[in-house]
């Protein structure tokens, strides 16, 4: 697995890794009529939020504090939530970086009433920062992967964020570019 027990910068103290399972959490809520949109199934941002929910708690959980979301990227809607369904949100640190982690969130439906297997419904990925109580970052412990799964997914958020800077920058390049033109945004 990845070896990042500890991080050391210059001049601060080493922060001890956590594994995977010390975070890791699952927020279950039965849909109800309250929860639906114009076509009868649930809302999306129904979803979203026990999504952002689940999330939290795990980079809280995991960097010891406060943690904001940051943003929210692949969030993919599989199959309609329902009324009566019950809902499983799981959620864990896939990757951490100095300040900010990766939380991959599964979201899981059964009927409330059946003995059923729960079926995947959705899933999203989303990337938070820890903060002090001034809102300022601040560092967060090394996530330390458990399984051959939790491996995968630590490098699978690696990718994700290699492609979240490139995106970022090729963005800003291009925002420089046209201001240099004379255009405005």
């Amino acid at each position: 697995m990845t070896d990042q027990a500890t991080v050391t910068q210059p001049g601060t103290p080493e922060i001890p890794g956590k594994p995977t399972s010390a975070s890791r959490t699952t927020l279950s809520h039965i849909m109800t009529q309250a929860d639906t949109n114009l076509l009868g199934t649930v809302h999306g941002g129904v979803i979203m939020k026990l999504v952002d929910d689940a999330a939290g708690a795990v980079a809280g959980r995991h960097s010891g504090g406060p943690a904001v979301t940051a943003s929210m990227d692949e969030m993919a809607f599989l199959e309609p939530v329902r009324v009566g369904d019950l809902v499983h949100v799981k959620a864990q640190v896939n990757w951490t970086g100095r300040t900010s982690m990766e939380v991959g969130v599964r979201v899981l439906a059964e009927r409330w009433n059946e003995s059923t297997p729960a079926t995947q419904v959705g899933s999203a990925y989303l990337v938070f920062a820890a903060v002090d109580a001034d809102g300022k970052p601040r560092r967060v412990p090394p996530v330390l992967p458990e399984t051959e799964r939790d491996e995968r997914r630590y490098q699978e958020a690696q990718i994700r964020r290699t492609h979240r800077l490139a995106r970022r920058r090729a963005i800003m390049e291009l925002r420089a570019k046209r201001a240099a033109e004379g255009f405005e945004d």
